[in-house]
């Protein structure tokens, strides 16, 4: 059984600020140790659970979180940006399941730290005309190459998001959010081994996909109208307003697009040219 884990972090156990998840917050080189230990958890449960590998992904901002001196050396690490698939490089028909470790609810919900991707850049994504973040969109690409997403962890808030995406996916609260930065924590040690056994749970029979090639529509509505102007660029965006993209494609790749707007949208937000 070969399993796949994409690492964030905002979702991770005890962490609620930016000071714990970004560099040089300074509270974010605990928040790696504390990143490194909730994945970790979950490898003893995929292997508890009979996985004969596991693929880790860091999947957060500079995606060079994880320690690899305290990852669990049963498990391969995916370390470094850029990455073409982003959050979900290196999954592919192959896995059996995937686990999202550390997530967090999508721009516009009261969750821990939540935003989508790009923080106060983007604030909706739609699928088809549903309303979605991180963990739909990923969702839906695993599923379009036949593997299941079959258990997340976070906050509350990203737990609900991700039942009401898909009632199939298993999840493991680990704070319940009191506001965007603030938290009633669930203590570590009982955080650790909730994911550790809700990992074995899930991967006890998890659900058979099918793989999909249906083309499907991702928009996305930015912040900036510079933003969607430049995107307009890229053969097949359109423009639905001053602000909103729309793009049609199998799903893997509108994923792979989506990543590509992300850089494009980084260009053009940072340090821009003045004449």
């Amino acid at each position: 059984m070969k399993v796949y884990v994409s690492a964030d972090m905002e979702g991770i156990t005890g962490l609620v600020d930016a000071e714990d998840v970004q560099p040089p917050g300074r509270d974010y080189e605990r928040g790696r140790v504390m990143m490194t230990e909730d994945v970790n958890a979950a490898i003893r449960g995929a292997y508890a659970a009979g996985a004969t590998s596991v693929l880790v992904n860091d999947a957060h901002g500079p995606m060079r979180n994880l320690l690899p001196d305290l990852l669990d050396p049963r498990a391969v690490l995916i370390k470094g940006r850029p990455k073409p698939m982003g959050m979900i490089e290196g999954l592919d028909p192959s896995y059996d399941a995937v686990l999202c470790v550390g997530f967090h609810a999508r721009a516009g919900i009261l969750g821990v730290l939540s935003h989508s991707f790009m923080g106060h850049e983007i604030e909706d994504i739609w699928l088809d005309d549903q309303v979605t973040g991180e963990i739909g969109l990923f969702e839906a690409t695993a599923s379009a190459y036949g593997v299941p997403l079959v258990l997340l962890t976070g906050d509350d808030a990203a737990c609900a998001e991700a039942t009401a995406w898909n009632n199939r996916i298993h999840t493991v609260p680990v704070k319940y959010a009191k506001d965007r930065f603030a938290a009633q924590l669930v203590p570590v040690a009982e955080a650790r081994a909730a994911i550790e056994s809700g990992v074995t749970s899930a991967l006890g029979s998890p659900p058979a996909v099918s793989p999909q090639q249906a083309s499907r529509v991702l928009s996305v509505r930015w912040q900036s109208a510079s933003v969607a102007s430049h995107l307009c660029a890229i053969p097949g965006v359109t423009r639905r307003d001053d602000r909103t993209v729309t793009v049609t494609a199998d799903m893997v790749q509108l994923y792979r697009l989506f990543n590509l707007f992300l850089r494009v949208a980084t260009a053009v937000t940072s340090n821009p040219p003045y004449c």
